[in-house]
């Protein structure tokens, strides 16, 4: 997901619907304050150390609200930056760039954060071979910027959506009566409509990881909810046939010693679901 990812319909129609959230049928306090004709500049300010991530999204917010506003960025997408630093200029009708000042940083300090989130757990698994990745745990509406912020802070997205590939859980395994026929139900589905995706299995004990080993034609088996013990035995079992992700019980306390068992992927659902917010402010130039 690079930057084509704003050429996707959906950030045109998300801004718009985020402008009118917030924005309503005018900004009354700006529009009783400031003269239309005012001109002048802000300037976004980072106050805590972090990762940026969202600066074209920035861009674009202020083009939708007056294509009389132009923001001049300082920092690209996946820059470290410490506290204090200028991410950028707004130049232009001071009214317009109140009005639309709210949402281009609810943007930016939520991406940043989720950026500024995935670069410490990238760094906390440094040296191991796991890499760091996303789940569809992510704010409705929001999961394209949400994962291309994954990408800014060096993470790796997982499938998108439903469609991107086949992940056969334990819901699944339990409605078809177990993992063998789970497997055989989606290699027919997916043959008979002519569906060329990745597939992966998830389980829970050692048995089931020896039950995935038996079928062919499976890219990734998933450990979820591990000890490590058991996340050891099934590394080693699986010996490199399959890729491997764990998943669960993940966080910055535990991910180093999962990482450090040999599976190749640890999926944080904490990265989109309960990221903190990067405290940046937008302040007038006087």
């Amino acid at each position: 997901m690079e930057n084509n990812y704003l050429h996707d319909s959906r950030i045109g129609r998300l801004i718009e619907q985020a402008l009118f959230e917030d924005v309503g049928f005018g900004d009354i306090t700006s529009e009783s304050l400031i003269p239309e004709e005012q001109l002048g500049k802000a300037e976004f300010i980072v106050k805590e150390n972090g990762i940026i991530s969202g600066i074209d999204i920035v861009k674009l917010v202020f083009s939708y609200v007056d294509g009389q506003l132009t923001f001049e960025p300082s920092i690209q997408d996946g820059a470290m930056v410490e506290s204090g630093v200028s991410l950028g200029v707004v130049d232009g009708p001071v009214r317009s760039l109140l009005t639309g000042e709210r949402v281009a940083l609810n943007f930016l300090q939520r991406m940043s954060g989720i950026a500024t989130l995935t670069h410490k757990y990238v760094h906390a698994v440094a040296g191991t071979k796991a890499k760091i990745t996303d789940t569809r745990k992510t704010v409705p509406g929001l999961r394209v910027l949400d994962k291309k912020a994954v990408l800014d802070g060096g993470g790796i997205n997982h499938r998108f959506a439903l469609d991107s590939m086949v992940l056969i859980k334990d819901n699944h395994i339990a409605a078809a009566g177990g993992i063998t026929n789970a497997v055989s139900r989606c290699k027919a589905y997916l043959k008979s409509q002519g569906i060329d995706v990745k597939m992966e299995v998830e389980t829970t004990t050692i048995d089931q990881v020896k039950e995935v080993l038996s079928i062919t034609g499976i890219d990734r088996i998933m450990l979820d909810n591990y000890s490590l013990e058991s996340m050891k035995e099934a590394v080693q079992l699986i010996n490199g046939a399959i890729e491997i992700e764990a998943s669960g019980g993940v966080n910055l306390q535990t991910v180093r010693a999962i990482a450090e068992t040999g599976v190749n992927v640890i999926s944080v659902g904490a990265l989109t679901h309960s990221p903190k917010a990067l405290d940046i402010s937008l302040e007038i130039l006087t």
